[in-house]
C-alpha cells in the first residue's frame, strides 16, 4: 500500500508538474523543495536574496511588513508557476488581500521584499548555461487607434500564427482581466496611446497569457553565469531552472546592480523555453538527450 506523502506526491505531480522536467536525484529534489530550503541556502553562502521570511502566523508577516515597508511578494512557501504569488504588495489592503489568499494554497508563506525590476528563468548545470530568458506579464502594446480588447484579439491572432499554444496561453478578457485594468483606470474598450504598454495582470505566468524571450547567451557577463553554476553546484543539482530579478538586466554584472535570487526549481518547465514570443528558439534536443541518460532514483517520491 503506498503512504500518504507518495499519494500526495503524485497527485501534485498529476495536477501541478505536467510537463515538467524530472532529472534530478530525490535527495536533490528534497533538498530544494521549498522557498525556506533555497533561501537558507542563499544565505549560507551568502547568495543575493531577498531580505523575507517563512510564517505561518500573518502577524509575524504584518510585523515583517511594518518594519521593511513595501513592495513587498508573498507566495506559498511550496509550489511552483506562481500560483498562490502575489507582487507587488504596496500597501495594508493589498497586504491582507494577499494573505487571506496565499493560504488557500500551503500552510506556510514566504514575504519578502520585491525588487521592480527585469525577471528571468536561467536553466542551467553545473558547466552550462543552457537556456536563459525574460519573462513577461500579459501585456497588449497600444497604437493609438485600436481599444484594448481588439488589441488582445490581434495579439492572440500572432500567438496563433507562431503555434505558440497551448504552451504559452492566449491573453483573456475576463473578470480578472478587467480588475486589473480597472486598478489603472482603464476598460477593454479603453484605446492606449501609440507605444503605450498595458499589462492584463501581475504575473509573469504562461497560464495568465505571460509570455517570453530568448536571452542571447553571448551577451551574459562571465560573473552572472558563474553565480547560476555555483548555485546549482551548492545543491549538487544535475540541472536547475532558476528565477532571479536583476535591476538592470542580464547584460550587465550582478554585482553591478541590485539583484535577488528568488527560488531554484528541480523540475523545471523547459518547455516554455522552447516557445519564446520574441527572439530564435534555443534547441533543447541535445540537452534533454544528456540528461535522460541519469538514472533518477525516487522519481514518484516526494
Amino acid at each position: 500500500m503506498k503512504s500518504p506523502k507518495t499519494l500526495l506526491y503524485q497527485w501534485i505531480s498529476r495536477h501541478f508538474l505536467n510537463g515538467c522536467s524530472n532529472y534530478n536525484t530525490l535527495e536533490v529534489r528534497r533538498a530544494s523543495r521549498s522557498k525556506k530550503l533555497a533561501r537558507d541556502m542563499f544565505a549560507a553562502n551568502d547568495l543575493p536574496h531577498a531580505a523575507g521570511l517563512v510564517f505561518v502566523n500573518p502577524l509575524k508577516a504584518w510585523r515583517f511588513a511594518r518594519e521593511h515597508g513595501y513592495p513587498l511578494c508573498i507566495k506559498p512557501n511550496v509550489g511552483g508557476f506562481s500560483r498562490g504569488s502575489h507582487f507587488p504588495i504596496n500597501n495594508a489592503g493589498e497586504f491582507w488581500r494577499a494573505m487571506a489568499l496565499v493560504k488557500l494554497w500551503w500552510p506556510s508563506s514566504v514575504v519578502e521584499r520585491y525588487l521592480e525590476g527585469v525577471n528571468y528563468r536561467v536553466l542551467a548545470t553545473d558547466t552550462d548555461l543552457v537556456s536563459v530568458i525574460r519573462r513577461y506579464p500579459p501585456y497588449v502594446d497600444g497604437n493609438g487607434r485600436d481599444s484594448i480588447a481588439t488589441l488582445i484579439d490581434a495579439e492572440n491572432a500572432v500567438r496563433e500564427e507562431m503555434q505558440l499554444f497551448p504552451t504559452v496561453r492566449p491573453l483573456r478578457l475576463n473578470a480578472e482581466t478587467r480588475r486589473h485594468l480597472a486598478r489603472q483606470g482603464l476598460d477593454e474598450h479603453s484605446v492606449p496611446w501609440d507605444g503605450e504598454r498595458v499589462t492584463l495582470f501581475h504575473r509573469l505566468t504562461l497560464a495568465s497569457g505571460g509570455v517570453v524571450e530568448t536571452v542571447n547567451r553571448s551577451t551574459i557577463p562571465a560573473a552572472n553565469r558563474e553565480l547560476f553554476l555555483k548555485v546549482v553546484k551548492l545543491f549538487d543539482a544535475r540541472l536547475f531552472g532558476i528565477d532571479i530579478i536583476l535591476e538592470k538586466g542580464m547584460e550587465t554584472d550582478w554585482r553591478e546592480q541590485k539583484c535577488i535570487l528568488l527560488e531554484v526549481n528541480s523540475r523545471p518547465f523547459t518547455r516554455m523555453h522552447e516557445f519564446p514570443r520574441f527572439g530564435p528558439v534555443d534547441d533543447l534536443a541535445d540537452f534533454h538527450h544528456r540528461m535522460k541518460e541519469f538514472k533518477v532514483d525516487g522519481a514518484q517520491t516526494f
